[in-house]
């Protein structure tokens, strides 16, 4: 059965449908076989819905929707975790989280694995502990994260796709479905297969309206990183501190590589796809 979540600060209605809990002027709505535990903190206008799983060690924040049987704030998958200690699960404002989406709180304590906001993780998706998952992000059906792995914001997960712990995917990046991603994967890049990078994503790059001269640098960028030979940290180093970059964007691609310990996802080959079209 539902239970009050304490820390809502709200009162609470109850009928054959289910339990709505008042917080201001918007409703929280809690289906009656969801299991809401006591010290979950829930936003305003959320929506658990039936067999729902949301446990203690969960924060949501407001108009989060958890479909049937997902399960929010359960314990790691470490063998070595100390079920006592207190850690947590937090989900930004607007995320959508699908039936069986399941997240884990993290290993250490006070410390989260965090779902920023308007995510999407559609049906199985599965976010491990102590990851760091950024804003506008889209974990397609069946697609696995790892303990520890950071997504960055605007980023799609394609269907299947598992990516490796501690492993990093930038901003806006794209991985194809049944991916295998073992290897870091810098902003704004398609990556698919086993680490294979098949270019930039122009698409994301021209739905989120970033200027062509932004698109441009991005691709000399590109270039600069892939196809020079030499240490790939210290050839992105170099093209950083040359100053021949000024988008916000380009030089976070750069910065990217100048940091992490994992070695990073590279194209196959030369003369690869890079997005010419800019029409």
């Amino acid at each position: 059965m539902a239970s009050h979540p304490a820390g809502l600060n709200c009162f609470l209605l109850r009928g054959a449908g289910g339990a709505r809990h008042f917080n201001g002027t918007l409703a929280t709505f809690i289906h009656p076989t969801a299991i809401v535990e006591e010290g979950a903190q829930l936003g305003a206008d959320c929506e658990i819905q039936a067999y729902a799983v949301v446990t203690k060690h969960a924060q949501l924040g407001d108009r989060v929707v958890v479909y049937p049987h997902a399960t929010i704030g359960g314990d790691p998958q470490y063998l070595k975790f100390d079920r006592r200690i207190p850690s947590f699960v937090r989900v930004g404002t607007g995320t959508v989280l699908r039936e069986g989406s399941t997240i884990n709180r993290s290993i250490h304590e006070g410390e989260a694995t965090v779902v920023g906001s308007d995510c999407f993780l559609m049906i199985y998706a599965h976010v491990g502990h102590d990851c760091s998952v950024g804003d506008n992000v889209v974990l397609a059906n069946n697609s696995l994260l790892g303990g520890h792995v950071t997504v960055g914001n605007f980023t799609f997960v394609g269907g299947g796709a598992a990516v490796h712990q501690f492993t990093r995917v930038g901003e806006g990046a794209m991985v194809g479905g049944l991916s295998r991603i073992s290897c870091d994967v810098a902003p704004f890049l398609l990556v698919a297969e086993r680490d294979e990078v098949s270019g930039l994503n122009v698409v994301g790059l021209k739905r989120r309206g970033l200027p062509r001269a932004t698109i441009r640098e991005l691709k000399d960028a590109f270039r600069s990183v892939f196809f020079t030979t030499g240490n790939i940290r210290t050839v992105a180093g170099e093209a950083l501190a040359s100053n021949r970059f000024s988008s916000a964007e380009a030089r976070r691609f750069l910065e990217f590589f100048t940091s992490g310990k994992r070695s990073f996802a590279r194209p196959s080959r030369r003369g690869i796809d890079e997005g010419t079209d800019e029409s």
